[in-house]
């Protein structure tokens, strides 16, 4: 089988859309300039066949499940043409004999399913230099979604790497970086994996979704929300939306709906003088009119403290007797 562009994923080359999806113009400096080095040295290099049961997942994890229409078209086009693009495997820093891959997961599955080998360029790497490689091929992949990409960049962070590793790694701006983080502080990973990979759903839907849950009462909402059938059902785009629509909906009716204030009136036998009262719980009104309106608020006003100390000997002596 001739060989093709090892790397067309990456350098931006014509490999089947089927195995990669090519986005350019990410940035190319700092640590992104020495790894893409790294893959033209190693678009020069061999390419091996190996048993898919010796190659292990990466240590840190780039997708949320998968798109199991888009596995089954990955299947068929690797079954009708052979494998394109070969992966990217390190020896297994743990385990002798076995490989750890830095990208290409899913065409290890298919060869898995297909039972034959996978095709893979074998590099010896560090972790700080497998994560950074792994993240470079992701960002430039259309299919990866942007809460997935969060996660991946999270689970770095975890792990002790540098927020400018990250950002190298993903090719974030600081702008996207700090919605990124937003997103992952504020949303709970449980509720983030019910969801899905949402890959309709861009950042800024994200950061909003975000900015609901800083309200408390919101997680309890969340949590439950994810349990319910509706939601089970749905697609992972539409599990966002129905999660957004329930989240905002209930913070404008705790907006809509202030307490009711309750109104009452008072006025002497001879009508001097009206007192309009209105109290909603928080705020006690007392509006007076007519003639005498004016005279009686200054005696009133002139009395608050006389009337308040009253009202504390009153108040005192209710919780006495009760």
């Amino acid at each position: 089988m001739a060989r093709k562009d090892i790397f067309g994923s990456v350098m931006g080359s014509s490999a089947s859309v089927e195995q990669a999806r090519d986005v350019s113009g990410y940035a190319v400096r700092g640590a992104s300039r020495s790894i893409m080095q790294s893959f033209e040295e190693l678009s020069k290099s061999s390419v091996v066949d190996l048993d898919p049961e010796l190659v292990d997942n990466s240590f840190v994890a780039d997708r949320i499940g998968d798109d199991e229409q888009e596995f089954a078209e990955l299947v068929r086009a690797i079954r009708e043409r052979g494998q394109d693009s070969p992966i990217l495997v390190r020896p297994h820093p743990s385990f002798p004999g076995r490989y750890q891959t830095v990208f290409g997961h899913r065409r290890v599955r298919v060869a898995r399913e297909l039972g034959r080998p996978v095709r893979a360029v074998v590099k010896q790497m560090g972790d700080e230099e497998h994560v950074v490689a792994q993240g470079q091929e992701n960002a430039a992949r259309a299919n990866l979604s942007f809460i997935e990409r969060t996660l991946f960049g999270e689970r770095m962070l975890e792990k002790g790497y540098s927020p400018d590793i990250v950002k190298s790694a993903l090719a974030l701006d600081d702008t996207t970086f700090s919605k990124m983080r937003s997103v992952s502080s504020n949303i709970a990973e449980p509720i983030i994996l019910a969801v899905g990979a949402a890959k309709g759903i861009g950042r800024d839907r994200w950061w909003q979704l975000a900015k609901l849950m800083e309200h408390p009462a919101n997680t309890a909402k969340a949590h439950d929300h994810i349990q319910s059938g509706e939601f089970l059902q749905a697609s992972s785009d539409a599990r966002f939306n129905q999660l957004f629509e329930v989240l905002a909906a209930n913070g404008k009716a705790a907006r809509s709906t202030p307490p009711r204030a309750q109104a009452s009136a008072w006025a002497p036998k001879d009508n001097s003088v009206k007192a309009k009262i209105t109290d909603d719980g928080k705020v006690f009104t007392l509006a007076l009119k007519s003639r005498e309106a004016s005279a009686f608020g200054t005696f009133i006003a002139g009395r608050l403290e006389v009337l308040f100390e009253a009202f504390r000997e009153a108040q005192s002596g209710k919780t006495t007797g009760d």
